[in-house]
């Protein structure tokens, strides 16, 4: 019998990736697929086959199936509810992000984890990449000194169609978290206060507020700044943003796509110092993206600890970004 009796909560294009990953283990079962609409979860069922059933109801396919685990693919919306309910039910999750679709919802789903004792971990599938792993690596070893600024560039226009056109926020609350998560990853350091201004910009197929600027003060002294946009058509980043990070003694470099690098002052005097340049090992061991991230769900889980996503560090995450928009809405500095 397997390990893991999984359900999958929802049945969209994002499940895809999940279930791709379930089907290379060999100790996961899929033992429930649930979905609203069932011709969702059928085609699903049909492109892995799958002998899985469909159900409409969380709680339902939980009772019937006895799983041990369930996939969070649904919408931000849903989180909540479904979160809560497998916990309260007895089973782990591991969710897509953002935890929930406010504050609130993510205090609440926080509280449920500590509460039955279960694991609740997130997807943050963008720290499960060989290049930010290695700049993180260069910035914990204090290849550039003492941070002071950290500065990312995020310019996209991505027509998705859906959902997110209609969304409020839909780049600081869909997107933007991210590169919120990425920051705290690289830097070490937590936010601490937030100032943002967010706006649609002209030719914005968006409904709600496809840009945003925003400041976050740190707790290591530094200052995080954030500029995006989801409708910027031409010369786009990488979807891994465009990052500059400034330190005492040098300024680290990463383009979203290549190599990061350092360039570190090499000289104590001087009105413009000579610098060496500093390339960081790209030296990630095990798998990127959506299953590095898995992967390591599944092992801390198995030995007993809280992944490196967990609820209980990922609502810092999350945190950013309901206070970025509250800040917006607000137009003042919103401490976190």
């Amino acid at each position: 019998m397997s390990e893991y009796k999984v359900i999958i909560a929802g049945c969209g294009g994002m499940s895809r990736v999940w279930l791709e990953y379930a089907k290379s283990r060999s100790d996961v079962e899929i033992v429930g697929l649930v979905d609203l609409y069932q011709e969702a979860a059928l085609e699903r069922k049909k492109e892995f086959s799958l002998e899985a059933p469909w159900f409409p109801d969380l709680a339902e396919a939980i009772e019937k199936t006895g799983a041990n685990l369930v996939f969070d693919v649904t919408i931000p919306q849903a989180h909540r509810n479904i979160t809560l309910t497998a916990l309260e039910m007895g089973c782990n999750v591991f969710g897509e992000k953002p935890m929930g679709a406010s504050i609130e919802d993510a205090e609440a789903m926080l509280e449920a984890a500590k509460r039955t004792g279960k694991t609740y971990s997130v997807m943050q599938n963008r720290r499960y990449n060989k290049q930010i792993r290695a700049l993180h690596t260069l910035i914990k070893s204090e290849g550039v000194g003492q941070l002071g600024m950290i500065n990312a560039d995020f310019f996209i226009g991505a027509h998705f169609g859906g959902f997110r056109d209609e969304m409020d926020s839909p780049l600081i609350l869909d997107m933007a978290i991210h590169t919120f998560d990425q920051a705290r990853f690289i830097s070490g350091a937590d936010p601490v206060s937030v100032y943002c201004q967010e706006f649609n910009p002209a030719g914005s197929w968006y409904k709600g507020n496809a840009a945003a600027i925003c400041i976050f003060e740190m707790s290591d002294g530094s200052v995080f700044s954030y500029r995006g946009s989801w409708c910027a058509e031409g010369a786009p980043t990488s979807w891994e943003a465009s990052w500059r990070i400034t330190g005492s003694k040098g300024t680290a470099i990463w383009d979203g796509s290549t190599q990061p690098y350092a360039e570190v002052t090499s000289q104590d005097a001087g009105f413009i110092r000579d610098s060496k340049k500093i390339e960081a090992p790209l030296d990630l061991e095990g798998q990127e993206g959506h299953f590095g991230c898995l992967d390591e769900m599944f092992a801390a889980l198995s030995e007993g600890r809280k992944a490196e996503t967990d609820c209980t560090d990922n609502i810092k995450s999350v945190a950013m970004v309901y206070k970025a928009i509250e800040s917006a809405k607000t137009g003042q500095k919103v401490m976190l």
